[in-house]
């Protein structure tokens, strides 16, 4: 079984493929404070409730893909990897590694391994042009060509950076739950504060893929949307330009490039 690993600023996503098929994954905090020992003993908590793995950690794992947007903890999973899996072939998402998919930008080493993941895996599953939307701690939009190349994107505050600045900054406004209110008027502050996150990211999205998409392709309706990322399931309903849901876009993507580049080592 191949085990992708996917850290994002505020959540470390793992999955479980059998083949193509991703059959556990799970969610937790990303920690840059966690060495690779305590990384370890997390992870044998996790696999070892899983029926196909053995007790020990690394039994039953045939590969390990890894992707992160946090350095210290990359360094950390390195050194998972050659303590314990050290018979394992790993891929490690960074510079160098084979991804198919050419980086259009003016620096390419800057632009996110997640994002170049999540294009891998567009263009896989959908083809070109394509506009991937991870709704992460940042809400990324990131353009895939008709050709497969990541052309570049953008970057907005994500949903709950923002609901925690109003609770922050706002001297009458407090932290609320993420939840849809009953109508886009609100009846109370929290009522309206949820209207203004939830209707205002739907149209953030709806404006700024609109705009994407003519500058992407000479038809836009050509354009595949595709959203992504934890928070994804709460604009699904409300942003009109979505034609597609994948949560697992990033570990398909790793899966992927795990493929690409095993054969290398």
């Amino acid at each position: 079984m191949l085990l992708t690993i996917d850290v994002g600023n505020t959540h470390t996503v793992l999955g479980l493929f059998d083949g193509d098929e991703i059959v556990e994954h799970w969610r937790i905090s990303t920690d840059a404070r966690r060495t690779a020992d305590e990384l370890a003993v997390l992870l044998q908590g996790l696999m070892g409730m899983h029926p196909l793995l053995g007790e020990e950690l690394g039994d039953g794992i045939d590969g390990i893909a890894i992707c992160s947007t946090v350095p210290s903890v990359l360094h950390e999973l390195r050194e998972v990897t050659r303590r314990y899996y050290g018979d394992v072939p790993a891929v490690l998402v960074e510079p160098g590694i084979k991804t198919g998919v050419p980086i259009l930008m003016d620096n390419p080493k800057e632009v996110g391994a997640d994002r170049i993941i999540n294009a891998v895996a567009a263009v896989e599953l959908y083809g070109g042009p394509a506009i991937v939307v991870d709704f992460g701690t940042a809400t990324t939009f990131d353009a895939v060509s008709a050709r497969g190349e990541y052309t570049g994107g953008v970057i907005a505050p994500g949903i709950e950076i923002s609901v925690e600045a109003l609770g922050v900054r706002g001297a009458q406004l407090r932290k609320i739950e993420l939840a849809r209110p009953r109508s886009v008027i609100g009846k109370n502050t929290v009522e309206a504060m949820q209207s203004g996150i939830l209707y205002g990211f739907a149209g953030q999205v709806d404006g700024v893929v609109t705009r994407m998409s003519r500058e992407l392709a000479t038809d836009p309706s050509e354009v595949t949307v595709i959203a992504t990322g934890g928070l994804a399931p709460m604009v699904l309903g409300e942003a009109s330009v979505i034609d597609e849901h994948e949560p697992w876009l990033t570990l398909i993507g790793l899966r992927l490039v795990y493929e690409r580049n095993i054969a290398r080592m």
